[in-house]
């Protein structure tokens, strides 16, 4: 394999060890399945890459299970009486097993007749940012990168998200209301799989970077086209689909992760 340990760096990391390895190595996918042989069922996130590129200049990030604690439409179903239904589909589509777009669809016309006040109830009641989601995002976007949350779920939560942690803007769906109840339709066309994947080309673009300059992180099925696809793929607490083919995963520590593996040391986060 060729491999050659070379001089590690402590970064700082208050609650548990984040350190830098500098490897020299002939093939990095062999290393990369050395490592995971080595530390298989261990308490260890790690992200093996080029050290040249480490500091994305943009940020692509799901929002359900992955920035917030929840899914929210699993949420609004609580309120509508149909969690058990509703998860259970919205479980089978993050891992793959079903359409997404009609998947959604489905689950969106079980909340028909939801009063609109019950998004406001579901946001205030359920919704919390994940730990380390506000320093990434704010430690990214002062360091000069773009950061852009780009959800198959809801604006009216994505909104109030991108907010509350910092992102320069948002895309999601549409939930469509009649009068002061939830029509049970969801705008057209719907952001899934391919419009995520989309975003993250334009914002690119529209930034003039390229993708191996770009981060992107998520945990459904519906994340894995712009996983593949950015310069850095996170799965977080993510599928097994998305974290069998994503560059890095994080199963263990917090959204920080994300900047360890970016190179950035604990006294350069933004915590505000």
């Amino acid at each position: 394999m060729g491999l050659r340990i070379g001089q590690t760096e402590d970064l700082g990391a208050e609650g548990f060890v984040a350190q830098d390895t500098f490897l020299e190595a002939d093939d990095l996918a062999a290393t990369r399945a050395a490592i995971d042989g080595q530390f298989s069922g261990g308490v260890l996130d790690y992200c093996l890459q080029p050290a040249i590129g480490r500091r994305k200049r943009l940020l692509i990030a799901d929002m359900d299970s992955t920035i917030i604690n929840v899914e929210c439409i699993d949420e609004l179903a609580d309120f509508a009486g149909v969690k058990a239904r509703v998860s259970e589909i919205t479980e089978r589509a993050m891992r793959g097993e079903l359409d997404f777009e009609a998947a959604l669809r489905e689950r969106v016309a079980m909340l028909k007749g939801l009063p609109l006040v019950d998004l406001q109830r579901a946001y205030d009641e359920r919704v919390q940012l994940n730990p380390g989601a506000r320093t990434l995002v704010r430690t990214m976007t002062v360091h000069g990168a773009k950061a852009f949350l780009v959800s198959g779920g809801f604006s009216f939560f994505t909104r109030r998200v991108a907010e509350a942690a910092g992102f320069d803007a948002n895309r999601a769906n549409t939930l469509i209301e009649a009068g002061d109840v939830l029509a049970g339709t969801v705008g057209e066309p719907i952001l899934g799989r391919e419009a995520k994947l989309a975003a993250l080309q334009e914002e690119a673009a529209n930034l003039g970077v390229p993708l191996s300059a770009t981060l992107a992180v998520g945990d459904g099925a519906n994340d894995l086209a712009m996983i593949e696809a950015a310069g850095l793929g996170v799965a977080y607490r993510a599928k097994p689909i998305v974290a069998a083919q994503a560059h890095a995963k994080v199963d263990h520590t917090d959204l920080t992760s994300l900047l360890y593996f970016q190179g950035y040391r604990a006294s350069e986060f933004v915590t505000d």
